[in-house]
């Protein structure tokens, strides 16, 4: 069949160039109030934030045009090498950057700041793509699914170099992607256990129930119904699942009991309950030689390794103010004039908003200069503010629409490369909206990541654009066929 060459104006997917447009001036917009006061130059004026973010959105837009105007085969042609030079400038970041408040995360070009992180993740995901879209690649195979994991976790380290933490862990979003595409559940849920029983160990750790600390006795207890529950995804009907909760509660019920008249050290017993339950997987294994057991073996020892480090990583490992801002964030500090600062006065801002919001450029907590970094990782605070409940929950449900969007369009690609790149424009956004709205309203620690399409900043917009764009090309060339 002969080559057959879409118009790229006809199949470019409308709808989700119009969400990406009207994000971009609604954030434009907001950039401009969260700096107003009465002696504030004209929106377009440069020498103002708003003023520069125009000179960004312009550029953005001549930047996807640009994107649009390439041959679609050539992201997958060429995704190794682009991916070897984003590498290449995250290492030159780190060695010639110069310090910016704790980060040397920026490369000075002349008058122009360039933050090398936010063009990593395009590239990663074009690479993963690539990688995952090789014939007979199979994530349920331990030596392919092993071989991806450096294409995301090589930028990771490097931005973790350059002290950027909140960028780097955007790139555990590409976990979701891999999911999709086949890798076990069972990483994902260790995921999830591993970041649950590292809050509980560190918002009960020194508290004392007689005896026992509190925080380890509730993940140790947690580890027995996580090993029931992926032992039933494996093997649904087995017996010996229900006698491992029943005989455990009945085990941890008669020590509870004996802790009321001898005070001593619940954890032990619960250590013991989870050797004797992995000494039963070991014989399973043994007799039926299915890998399973052992993967449940390792989640239950790694686990139970996990919550007795979880001290030391906390205590010797993270920074001083990273240990604040989970302290905050976990309510087991206040500190309102301090790390507690941001998302204190950002809370009051979004609250004071009420329903309808105080109305643009009305503000208070805007113009009276009281949430620092507010055109930046904190804008949402000025669409609470000033636009209310209403207006926040429209631009959460932008975001929504241009997610579910996102994964329509990767959904109906015929190419596998094309569908992952999807799915990982899809995961990077979601990831940035989940961190940055809990970090502004206080359900996560203060990371610093900015909210997609909206926050202030040249290298953030132009990251996104370039990220939206990609795929919009490649979705827009899903029929063509040779």
């Amino acid at each position: 069949m002969p080559y057959r060459k879409s118009n790229i104006w006809l199949s470019l997917d409308w709808w989700t160039a119009a969400i990406y447009l009207i994000m971009v001036i609604a954030g434009w917009i907001n950039i401009y109030a969260s700096g107003y006061d009465f002696d504030q130059v004209s929106i377009f004026n440069l020498s103002g934030r708003a003023g520069m973010q125009m000179v960004w959105i312009l550029t953005s837009l001549l930047i996807g045009f640009s994107i649009l105007m390439i041959d679609s085969d050539w992201y997958d042609i060429f995704a190794y090498w682009i991916y070897a030079l984003v590498i290449l400038l995250l290492i030159a970041t780190i060695l010639f950057s110069h310090d910016i408040r704790g980060s040397r995360s920026w490369l000075v070009l002349g008058p122009v700041r360039i933050q090398s992180a936010e063009f990593a993740k395009f590239a990663t995901a074009l690479a993963v793509a690539r990688l995952a879209s090789n014939y007979n690649f199979d994530l349920m195979r331990m030596r392919d699914f092993i071989k991806i994991l450096p294409i995301f976790f090589l930028p990771m380290a490097l931005i973790l170099l350059q002290k950027e933490t909140g960028t780097a862990l955007v790139f555990l979003a590409f976990f979701l992607v891999l999911y999709r595409e086949g890798m076990s559940g069972f990483i994902l849920f260790s995921g999830f256990c591993a970041v649950l029983f590292f809050v509980i160990e560190i918002r009960y750790g020194d508290v004392l129930w007689g005896g026992t600390p509190l925080g380890k006795w509730i993940v140790l207890l947690l580890i027995i119904p996580c090993i029931s529950f992926i032992l039933y995804d494996y093997e649904k009907g087995r017996q010996y699942i229900r006698y491992f909760l029943i005989g455990s509660g009945v085990l941890v019920g008669l020590a509870v009991l004996v802790s009321l008249f001898f005070i001593y050290d619940l954890c032990f017993v619960v250590l013991a309950i989870i050797a004797i339950i992995t000494a039963v997987l070991l014989f399973l294994f043994l007799k039926y030689r299915e890998k399973h057991y052992l993967y449940i073996v390792a989640f239950a020892l790694l686990s139970v390794v996990f919550i007795y480090s979880v001290d030391y990583v906390f205590d010797d490992v993270l920074e001083p103010h990273q240990k604040v801002r989970i302290e905050v964030a976990l309510g087991t500090i206040d500190d309102p004039g301090g790390a507690g600062y941001n998302v204190n006065q950002s809370k009051i801002a979004i609250g004071s908003g009420g329903l309808w919001g105080k109305g643009y450029l009305n503000g208070t907590q805007t113009k009276l200069k009281y949430v620092p970094e507010q055109d930046t990782d904190f804008i949402f605070c000025t669409v609470g503010e000033e636009h209310g409940f209403v207006g926040s929950v429209f631009i959460l449900l932008l975001f929504l629409f241009l997610i579910t969007r996102l994964i329509f369009l990767a959904e109906r690609q015929r190419s596998t490369f094309k569908r992952i790149y999807g799915y990982s424009v899809a995961a990077i956004i979601f990831f940035h909206l989940l961190i940055n709205i809990g970090m502004v309203i206080g359900l996560t620690p203060v990371i610093g990541i900015p909210l997609p399409f909206f926050s202030y900043g040249g290298s953030s917009l132009w990251g996104f654009t370039i990220l939206l764009f990609i795929f919009l090309r490649l979705d827009a060339s899903r029929n063509e066929r040779l």
